[in-house]
């Protein structure tokens, strides 16, 4: 099989699954309001009784953000871009790697390369599957914890939740924009990726100031810090590359073509 052919096969199976994606997307979205809810309702039945001492509610809360953040931003991330490929472009290039050359609108969108197949497939699955594993890790890494908790553990679980419920979203916004061909989706992206490092770096911050951290703890949220930390740089390290030199991406959403 020649590699032309081997090209032709990969982005029609690019195409299927982009189109089986979209096509899903009600599903998609119900089946995170069920495994989410589940996942969430089974934590909650293991909270010890000293942390519900305080009510419900402190316990219930970040569950219940963490289930209905994600699918709002979703919802309205579809209603902000139904048109996104229509929305302006930048007026500053950031991207001002190569030679480029401005093509009007309708002639990007006769290009073969316009549009979301291809590479960009594996770009934009990896956004959507990266918010049910951050809601896993955050499931199963931090407990209920009520009023009556000590001070590092309600810093350390409020940035945790922070963190869990801001970075889903934006991800998911990040996934719509993509999707729907939005000019800015290339610069949104590379801003969550920096505010996810500073995240991780401020959580550590927060956690270590609130109070003296047992030494275990502090261990194990070194790891998980530094983890998400690496996680993030080497989606940097492979999709940065792609995002500033890509001719579909360049195409796609920026609208130019190689000079």
């Amino acid at each position: 099989m020649t590699f032309e052919r081997v090209s032709q096969v990969l982005h029609a199976r690019s195409a299927a699954l982009l189109l089986s994606v979209e096509k899903g997307l009600d599903r998609i979205m119900q089946g995170w309001l069920l495994v989410a809810g589940l996942a969430s309702a089974a934590r909650i039945a293991t909270t010890p009784p000293w942390a519900a001492s305080h009510g419900v509610l402190p316990v219930v809360l970040p569950y219940v953000l963490l289930i209905l953040a994600p699918f709002a931003s979703f919802v309205l991330a579809l209603r902000w871009f139904k048109k996104g490929e229509s929305q302006p472009q930048p007026s500053t290039r950031l991207a001002v790697i190569g030679r480029w050359r401005t093509v009007a609108p309708h002639e990007a969108r006769r290009n073969p390369l316009y549009g979301t197949t291809g590479i960009m497939v594996s770009l934009l699955i990896g956004m959507l599957l990266n918010i049910p594993v951050r809601a896993a890790e955050y499931i199963v890494a931090m407990p209920p914890v009520g009023g009556s908790a000590p001070p590092w553990l309600s810093a350390l679980h409020f940035a945790m939740t922070f963190d869990v419920v801001l970075f889903t979203s934006l991800y998911g916004i990040a996934f719509v924009a993509a999707l729907r061909k939005v000019p800015l989706f290339p610069r949104l992206l590379v801003t969550i990726w920096v505010a996810d490092i500073t995240m991780q770096l401020v959580t550590g911050t927060i956690v270590t100031s609130a109070g003296d951290v047992p030494p275990k703890v502090a261990a194990a949220l070194h790891s998980l810090l530094y983890g998400n930390i690496e996680k993030a740089l080497i989606s940097v390290t492979i999709w940065l590359p792609y995002l500033l030199l890509s001719r579909r991406v360049n195409v796609t959403y920026r609208l130019r073509v190689p000079a």
